[in-house]
């Protein structure tokens, strides 16, 4: 007898990458050195009161111990709560880096390129690659928008953005 769960029909979730306490054990870390790095930093700015008031870091170095304090009781219920159930499976993180991974690129991109070619090659190859436009369409409308943009910021409104070596040839 085979039901409709034993004969396949129902797909099978793919292996768990971390569990949520390793994800909450991560994150706590994290936004704890974070949040030590900002108070110390804040602090030899100068966190106390002067004669004309609060100094440049006094709110800071406040708000970062805050969420240092945050931080204690999130790695602290992380701890004691043990949740073992899955954070992200094999499947979701794969979604996640189709995003992710050009996303880093472009970033890194824009410090050589401008912000102007980086975005035009990165909405360009999202057209192609996930959104399976020809090749020509995708170039026409990455460049296109860029125009617009380069249009709007950087005559129109004069708000001077990352400019790369196409623009500085451009003479801009």
């Amino acid at each position: 007898m085979n039901s409709p769960e034993s004969s396949g029909e129902e797909k099978a979730q793919s292996p768990a990458l971390f569990t949520v306490r390793t994800a909450e054990i991560v994150v706590a870390l994290a936004l704890a050195i974070g949040a030590l790095i900002v108070s110390w930093s804040n602090y030899q700015l100068g966190a106390g009161w002067n004669s004309y008031g609060p100094d440049a870091g006094y709110f800071p170095f406040r708000l970062s111990v805050v969420v240092f304090l945050a931080s204690c009781v999130v790695l602290v219920n992380a701890i004691r709560h043990n949740d073992r159930s899955p954070f992200v499976q094999r499947d979701q993180a794969r979604l996640v880096a189709v995003i992710l991974i050009p996303l880093i690129f472009y970033v890194f991109g824009i410090a050589y390129l401008g912000i102007y070619v980086a975005s035009a090659i990165f909405i360009a190859a999202f057209m192609r690659f996930l959104g399976k436009f020809p090749w020509w369409k995708s170039a026409v409308v990455g460049i296109c928008v860029m125009l617009a943009f380069f249009y709007i910021f950087e005559i129109q409104f004069k708000v001077p953005l990352p400019k790369g070596p196409l623009e500085n040839w451009l003479g801009y």
